[in-house]
Formats: C-alpha cells, structure tokens, sequence
C-alpha cells in the first residue's frame, strides 16, 4: 500500500467508524428504549407474553422520541466533549498519560538518544521534527504517536523503552510509529477514543444511578435500581462492539507498521529484538495510567490487559508479529536485565558509520532524465538510504549550529541567518531590525551564527528548519508573534521574497501557527481537480515562473501538466496576479483535496519543475515545501 492509498484507507476507516457510531447509537437507544417501558408500565405483557406483535401495538413512540433524544443528547454530547478536549493533537495525548516534554537540550543519555533517533527518522521521511514525550514512570517497553496531522503530531516513549533498548532497536520502534503518522493512523486513532468515549457514557450513567439509590425505601426505588442495571448492561455492551471495532481496525494496522518498520531500516532485528525484549521484561508493554485503556489501540504494543484477550486484543499476538520479520526465530524472548547504557563515542561511532554508508548519497544538481513518477513514489516513504544520509547530514552539522537549533531562543537566531542578506545594504537594515526590535541578545546571537549558517551547503536548509521546529514550539505566545514579525520583515527587506523564502515561511507557519493559535481541522472536501481549478492556475504559474527558463518551453509545460491532471484550458496568470498571499491560500486550499487526487497535482508540479531535464537544490526545496503543506511528506532526494 503506497502514501496515498494508506491515506485513503484511513479516511474511509474514518467514514466506516462514523456508520458504526450511528449503528451503535441506534441499537442503544432501542435497547433503552425497552428497557424503560418495561420497567415503568409502559409496556405490559398480554397473555401470549411481550411478543414483537405486543410491543408494537402498545409503544408509545412519544416517549420513545424522548428517551431517544436524551440518549443521542448523552452519546454524542459525551463523544464531542473527548473529541474537543483532544483538539490540541498528540500533546493533549501525551499530557493525559503523564507525558513530560523532552527538552531538546537535555543532557541525560538515554533521552538524548531517544531524540537523535527521532530526528534522524523525522528528516529521512521529509516530516518535521515531532516533539518526544517521556513517560517517565512507566517501566513497560512501549511507544506511541498522536496527533492529527505531521504538524500536531508527537511520539511518545516511555521510561522502559529509552532506558531498556538499544539505539538500534529504538530506531525500529521509532520507524513503527513514523508509519503511523506517515499513513494516516493518527487520525483515525483520536476519533476511535471520541466515539467510544460517548458510547462509554451509557454504562457510566448507569453506575451512578445504581450508587444514588442503593440503601433507598423510595417505592420507585426498585424500578430506578433496575434502569440504573440496565443501563450499566447497555453500556458495557455498546463498549463491548465498540472494542470490537478498535481491534478490528487496530491489528492490521499494527502488521502493516511493522513492515515499515523493516523497510524503513532494513534491519528486521530493530523491530524483532524490541518485541522479543517486551516478551522477556518483567512489566512487558503494559501502562499504569487510568487513561491507558483509551489509548490502548494507539501503542506500540498492548498497554492493557483484556479478560478476553483473544477478542479484544487491539495488538497481534507478540510471537505472531515477531515470526511475521524474523520467520527463523526461536521461539524465545530475550531477558531484560539491565538498562542499557550508550555513550556519546558509541552513539557517534554509529553515526560515524552511517556516515561512511551515505558518503556517495547527497543532494545535488540533478541532469539527465528525471522520472517524476519515481520521486512520487518516495512519498511517506522512508528508505535505509535516506536514514543513512539523514544520520550523517545531522552528524555533519557543526556544533554551535546543532545545539543552536536545539535551544528555543537560538533557533530563531538560526532561522534569521537563513534570510539575511548577503548584499551589505540590506544587510544592515536586517540587522538593525533584530537591533532594535528583537528579543534581548538575540541580535548578537545573529551576528555570531551569521557566517556558519550562511556557509552550509543548501542541502542543510531544510533538515535545519525541520529540526528548528520543537524548539520553536516551546516559545512563548508573545515570543512566537515577534519572531514571525522580524521573519517577515527580514524576507521582505529586499522588496521580494525567493522561492526559498516562500518555502521557509510557509513550512514555519504551516506547522506552528496551528500550535499557538486555534489548530485547524483539515478535512478532505474536494473530489474533483476542477473544482479547485484557480487554485492550481495560480501554483501552475508560479512554477512556471520559478522553474522554467526556456520561454519557448511555457506552452510545453502547460500540456503536461494538463495531461497529467486530466484537465483542460490551464490559464497562466500573469506575475502581478501571483502574490505571496494569493500562492499561500491556492497551496492551502489545494491541501483539502481527497487524498488520490494529490498524487496526480504533485507529479503535475514535477513535471513542470524537471521539464528542462534537471532537478536543482533550489527546485527540490520548493518541491517539498508545497508537499509539505498538502501533507505529502518527500523524503531527501539522494542522487
């Protein structure tokens, strides 16, 4: 299954959850429905007894319509309140569990491991950077992802899983859950726990009903005791087909995350030595958190335990996903005994090594015949190559840009060398900007990281931003606003703005904007080219402008994006018609397309791009920017 179909699944997952929802409500409100006519008279069996026949000719529908509408009023009620207290993405996740934030400059071994892997996988795959989350007081060995979209998600690990596994096997539960967020699981993860949350408040009402009257001498107290039973039976069985449907949605996602995982590394014994260590740990892979169960289709492994494991189990059995990427094991589980303790020379000899793996790999200029459909098919795909190159590019950073990155208040001081001009004039007038009107030090900052991050290969630029990205999150609201008021200033301080630096801002803004003011809810709405069909006139012809040198080519161009997009009369707008603006909203709009439809909008873009035959630095960064937005993540390209 590639990127695309893995969306697609995932959304139609989401449409199957949604019937289901409504099947459940349904069922439920018949089955209380019963339930109070029975105990309160309204219906009364005649001699033959409560036949179908009876209860219809006595219903009383009136009330039916009332019981009915304080059902759904509590079902969907409950359902939207957990949706809307998880509206802030994986960290509302991970906070629930007890997650702490990982600060990206920590200097404890096993978290400082946990977030080089992370990153390696993050700019390997072309997503940005994920903040980690540690459980820390959970033993067990797992993990998991959350969050609706690449820029909302983060990775949860916990105690056990950074302290018990090596940096390789880490590295395989860290490609499990980047397929995850590659393939659209998230999502779909969040609405299972909102939908059943709403069902779960049946069964809860019930309870409470059952606690208020117990000891009571009311002469309704044995009708109201019978409701509060009966409902506490109704709730724990709409619970029951709603864990059905998570494990039912859950296992073979769990497969098919598990392959990835050897893909992405190819290295079965990343994903295999972890699942055996879970089977030889004394905690396994279980949770202590109240808010476990909730989750418990979300992990790397089960976090619960099921009394009926066999029907509720949300994860395969361990040795059945451990034989599916290593058939010759044994059959044995490897002890845990001891915390395993990387140093900083081991961790960097693997890096090291990766390095000498990746030295013919690089992204360069790239001439001859450029395939647009085979950089499609890298989309939400992560290969041994790209992981290889992603750990010697990082390796390759120097050290006062690399912990710069990783420090809050510097990172903006990163970012700004990235716009700052080399022509001296406006240069000045940058750098009078940040003077005056940046943050204290931040402007001596500048100056003092200005050449090194102005002398790196344009290769660095955009695994920096990625990188850039959890510590920006960590601003404050007010600090966040300035830093995007000096940014633009910097970006337009020459009267135009480059495609780079349309491509930088859009991916800051895309990815942090959500984070310090109302996240958006990106639904796929479009299923027609056509009705956005502006919109690619308008990324057409900015492409057309940016990539296209040959003016005698443009008509060429148009053809092939037309055939490739099944559309007809393409328009090329004029320059003046293509502000900054206007190509932000096109992008953003072009970004609610249903998932198969992207495919066919990106190779029309790549075919625009290559159609001189070449495939440039500069090229390959606007490529991935608008990928980006329409969240198509495009890993390095490796020539």
């Amino acid at each position: 299954m590639d990127f695309f179909q893995a969306q697609d699944s995932a959304r139609r997952s989401t449409t199957r959850l949604v019937i289901f929802f409504v099947l459940a409500v349904l069922s439920l409100i018949i089955f209380t429905n019963v339930l109070v006519m029975v105990l309160f008279g309204f219906l009364e069996a005649g001699e033959e007894g409560l036949t179908l026949a009876v209860i219809l000719s006595k219903f009383d529908w009136q009330a039916f319509f009332v019981i009915g509408g304080l059902v759904s009023l509590v079902i969907i009620g409950g359902s939207a309140y957990k949706t809307m207290a998880l509206s802030g993405g994986g960290v509302a996740v991970a906070e629930s569990l007890g997650g702490r934030l990982i600060s990206q400059n920590t200097t404890d071994l096993h978290e400082r491991k946990a977030l080089n892997v992370v990153e390696e996988m993050a700019i390997a795959s072309g997503t940005p950077v994920p903040p980690v989350y540690l459980l820390e007081h959970e033993e067990g060995i797992n993990a998991f992802a959350a969050g609706y979209t690449p820029s909302d998600a983060v990775i949860g690990l916990t105690h056990g899983t950074i302290s018990f596994l090596s940096r390789e096997e880490l590295q395989g539960v860290v490609a499990h859950e980047f397929s995850h967020i590659l393939h659209g699981d998230m999502r779909l993860n969040l609405r299972l726990i909102g939908i059943l949350h709403g069902i779960l408040l049946i069964g809860l009402i019930g309870y409470y009903i059952l606690r208020s009257v117990r000891g009571g001498s009311s002469k309704n107290a044995g009708p109201i005791l019978g409701l509060g039973l009966g409902l506490l039976v109704i709730g724990f069985t709409g619970t029951f087909f709603g864990n059905l449907i998570k494990a039912s949605v859950s296992r073979q996602r769990e497969f098919l995350a598990d392959a990835s995982a050897v893909q992405f590394t190819r290295n079965k014994d990343s994903i295999a030595g972890a699942l055996k260590k879970i089977g030889g740990h004394a905690f396994g892979s279980e949770l202590d958190s109240a808010e476990a169960p909730s989750m418990s289709h979300a992990y790397f492994s089960k976090g619960v335990s099921s009394f009926m494991q066999s029907i509720f189990a949300t994860h395969p059995p361990l040795d059945v996903r451990i034989k599916r990427v290593d058939p010759t094991w044994n059959g044995v589980y490897a002890p845990v005994t001891a915390e395993v303790v990387e140093s900083v020379e081991e961790d960097m000899a693997v890096k090291q090594q990766a390095k000498q793996q990746a030295k013919k790999e690089t992204m360069q200029s790239v001439t001859g015949v450029i395939v647009a459909s085979q950089v499609l098919d890298s989309v939400g795909q992560t290969s041994p190559e790209q992981l290889d190159y992603a750990v010697s590019l990082v390796r390759d950073i120097p050290k006062d840009i690399h912990d710069a990155v990783h420090e809050p208040y510097a990172a903006r001081a990163v970012i700004y060398c990235m716009v700052i001009d080399k022509q001296d004039e406006i240069r000045q007038k940058q750098l009078q900007q940040l003077r005056e009107f940046g943050d204290s030090g931040i402007f001596e900052l500048t100056e003092k990281l200005l050449a090194g991050v102005q002398g790196l290969d344009i290769k660095f630029r955009l695994p920096l931003i990625d990188m850039a990205l959890p510590s920006l999150r960590q601003l404050s609201e007010a600090q966040y606003q300035l830093f995007k008021k000096n940014l633009l200033f910097l970006m337009q301080a020459d009267n135009r703005i480059d495609m780079f630096e349309w491509s930088l801002q859009k991916i800051l803004f895309h990815h942090l904007d959500a984070e310090f003011g109302k996240p958006s809810k990106r639904i796929a709405k479009y299923g027609s080219l056509n009705a956005v069909k502006h919109d690619i006139n308008v990324l057409m012809s900015m492409l057309i402008y940016a990539c296209v040198q040959d003016k005698s080519q443009i008509k060429a161009a148009f053809i092939a994006a037309e055939k490739e997009l099944g559309l007809n009369n393409l328009i090329l707008l004029s320059r003046k018609q293509i502000k900054i603006e206007t190509l932000g909203l096109a992008v953003d709009k072009l970004a609610l397309l249903k998932p198969l439809l992207k495919p066919r909008l990106l190779k029309a873009c790549l075919v625009v791009i290559t159609l001189d035959q070449e495939y440039s630095p500069n090229e390959m960064e606007l490529m991935r920017a608008i990928a980006d937005v329409l969240d198509c993540p495009i890993p390095p390209y490796l020539a």
